[in-house]
């Protein structure tokens, strides 16, 4: 008899969600199955810091008493074609960061705690040592080139997503506009998501692009 994986032609985010389910039937944790190293490609997340802080509930006063202007770092996240990895499981990864990673991707992440929780649900399923994730992660912030319309804006812009995804396009020669996705939540928090490949070129990520956001129109706040 044919077992169940040859009948049903299962891809690798149905697995995963299969062998959750597996896991929690016999106690053990559903992200088991996250091993650090083992993604695609990644997303570089970079957040409008002002519609973060206008919107979000109890925003990281480390982020947003600073006033950081427009785009700012979110993440460098692994991801698979379909779903993606967190919370990895590693027996060589520290989970808590050397103060030392911290203070030095201040530029970058200026809040010890959103640090801290990009490496624990992100950073290790890298597979890379806190330094060399951290040092990949600012590699793909100058990788990529936010648009000059939007590093100093000061007042609120109500545009379309697909334009500041045009915006990206023209900015960065070899990003393609299905290889990014300009997200919205309901709170009215944006975000840039930027796919790269391992070696940070650009590359086209159809799960990532169609998780656009659907909004007729976009608030941009103004940076104060």
């Amino acid at each position: 008899m044919a077992r169940l994986w040859q009948l049903v032609p299962f891809d690798r985010a149905v697995r995963r969600f299969v062998l959750a389910g597996l896991f929690a039937l016999i106690g053990v944790s559903a992200w088991a199955a996250d091993r650090a190293g083992d993604f695609d490609f990644y997303v570089l997340a970079l957040t409008w810091s002002p519609s973060y802080c206008a919107n979000t509930h109890r925003p990281d006063p480390a982020q947003c008493d600073l006033k950081l202007p427009g785009f700012v770092v979110h993440g460098l996240w692994p991801e698979f074609e379909r779903g993606y990895p967190q919370y990895c499981d590693s027996a060589t990864l520290p989970h808590r960061l050397p103060r030392s990673t911290i203070s030095g991707i201040a530029d970058l992440i200026p809040s010890p705690g959103a640090a801290q929780y990009q490496w624990e649900k992100h950073g290790i399923c890298s597979g890379l040592r806190p330094e060399s994730y951290f040092s990949l992660l600012r590699r793909a912030t100058e990788r990529v080139t936010v648009p000059p319309e939007y590093t100093d804006l000061h007042i609120d812009l109500t545009t379309r997503a697909a334009d500041i995804e045009s915006a990206f396009v023209a900015a960065n020669p070899g990003l393609s506009d299905r290889g990014m996705a300009i997200t919205c939540t309901r709170e009215g928090v944006i975000e840039a998501r930027i796919c790269l490949t391992k070696r940070l070129n650009f590359r086209r990520c159809a799960e990532v692009d169609r998780d656009a956001c659907r909004s007729p129109s976009l608030t941009l706040q103004a940076v104060d």
